[in-house]
């Protein structure tokens, strides 16, 4: 992983001089509402200085130059990320440990601890050249939250553990959201032999960062021992910042499909096949994924998104006709009849696309869940408390998945927006203003307090 690391940190000096001027104009932003965001600390319950310090603090772990962040999942880095989160959630009385899944929970224990949980939390693994905020701001606005309650002397009924989850990004394993898929017994044949870049499997890895693999019905919850589940989270898109809104109350999140198309033809010298005989799997790769775009497009305004992120050749070489050509597909949407109809559509245009050029192909299925919608009680709570800090906040939906869809087959979820510039994430330029987080954990804090009291 260390060399791995290596490589990005060398990619990212390219890109230096132009996250430093960004990062200056973010500057720039924040002393123009220097006088306002006083104004707002003084009404607030959570801690804006303490808020701000914990995240400069975390972004130190796992820094890339001068605003990303490389912070694997099940490494030393982040074990070193999950001892100064478990700090701060000590400080706010919680009992801390690291579960078998590599998850780290905090446990705020209530005056009635056989009630089901208040769960809340995020991640604080992060994308290979990734940014300060993504995931991160679930955990600290979440101990945020918990430790105001403390200070406030507030003893809820019901215990509150808040969760940073292991791998929820997925990259180094190439499947997510393991923590908390694990806690529900939600987790696939084979998960813990995947291997990452260097050959270590997942299994080694959670064995070096202290879990038991051996003993993962312990790290289980039972079911109907979560009561609800909070995640707040960056946006991760445009909408909040086009629309100036610091916050978004989000309605759901969208289904993802993913599927793997192998197309196979026949190798052949690139400067004696003629052309209309040829059985080129590139060719046949390529109308299929500019297929996918139209079919994520046929609807102007609807939220379907397609996307081919990664495309492998055999034999590859320049003067060979490419035999075989794997690639991946990311369908998502809101609407699972419309993805339904679309996965359809594609699937006819793969047929269709390799009977016209004598290609073989096979279909894999690595990953399909429906959308999961917010829990409309849990919604109008945190629409109240936005409303009560005078923040017309809009409803969006989320196009990339979270922990929270996870936590859905358990409890009912809802989950926080916080805007981020240019809604760019997965990037070091991401970048979230500690004033709109700040404004996202007292609006978690409020929905906490509802929550405990309802």
């Amino acid at each position: 992983m260390e060399k791995y690391r290596t490589q990005i940190i060398m990619i990212f000096k390219t890109n230096a001089k132009k996250i430093l001027t960004d990062r200056n104009t973010h500057n720039d932003l924040r002393s123009i509402k220097r006088t306002q965001t006083q104004k707002l600390k003084t009404n607030m319950t959570i801690n804006a200085d303490r808020l701000q310090s914990h995240f400069e603090q975390m972004s130190e772990i796992g820094k890339l130059g001068e605003t990303g962040t490389c912070r694997p999942t099940m490494t030393p880095t982040e074990k070193q990320a999950f001892e100064l989160a478990s700090l701060w959630m000590q400080e706010a009385g919680m009992t801390t440990r690291i579960d078998n899944f590599g998850n780290l929970i905090g446990r705020l224990e209530g005056t009635k601890p056989k009630l089901p949980i208040l769960m809340m939390g995020s991640h604080l693994d992060s994308q290979p050249y990734g940014g300060r905020f993504d995931g991160v701001a679930g955990v600290l606005c979440a101990i945020e939250a918990a430790t105001a309650l403390t200070e406030q002397g507030i003893k809820p009924e019901r215990s509150i553990e808040v969760v940073s989850f292991a791998d929820e990004e997925g990259w180094r394993f190439n499947k997510g959201l393991f923590g908390s898929r694990g806690i529900l017994g939600r987790l696939e044949e084979g998960e813990l032999d995947r291997t990452d870049k260097d050959g270590i499997t997942r299994r080694q890895a959670l064995i070096d960062f202290g879990c038991d693999p051996n003993k993962f019905s312990e790290s289980e919850y039972a079911a109907g021992s979560i009561h609800c589940f909070l995640e707040l989270h960056i946006e991760q898109g445009p909408v909040l910042d086009l629309a100036n809104k610091p916050i978004g109350v989000v309605s759901g999140i969208s289904g993802p499909l993913w599927l793997t198309v192998k197309l196979k033809g026949m190798a052949g010298h690139a400067g004696s096949v003629p052309m209309p005989i040829r059985q080129d799997a590139l060719v046949g790769a390529a109308e299929i994924i500019v297929a996918l775009r139209q079919i994520a497009t046929q609807i102007p305004g609807a939220p379907t998104v397609g996307t081919v992120g990664t495309i492998n050749v055999f034999p590859s070489s320049r003067n060979i006709i490419a035999e075989e050509a794997t690639f991946t597909v990311d369908l998502r949407d809101i609407d699972l009849n419309r993805r339904n109809r679309y996965e359809a559509q594609l699937r006819e245009q793969i047929e269709g696309i390799c009977s016209k050029h004598n290609l073989t192909y096979s279909i894999t299925e690595d990953w399909n869940s429906e959308p999961r919608y917010c829990a409309n009680w849990l919604k109008q709570i945190v629409h109240k408390q936005c409303s009560n800090l005078n923040l017309n906040a809009p409803e969006l939906m989320s196009g990339p998945f979270h922990d929270a869809m996870a936590l859905s087959y358990a409890a009912d979820y809802a989950m926080i927006f916080v805007r981020c510039k240019d809604g760019i994430s997965h990037n070091p330029l991401e970048f979230a203003s500690y004033e709109d987080l700040a404004l996202g954990a007292e609006v978690l804090y409020g929905t906490v307090l509802e929550v405990l009291g309802e």
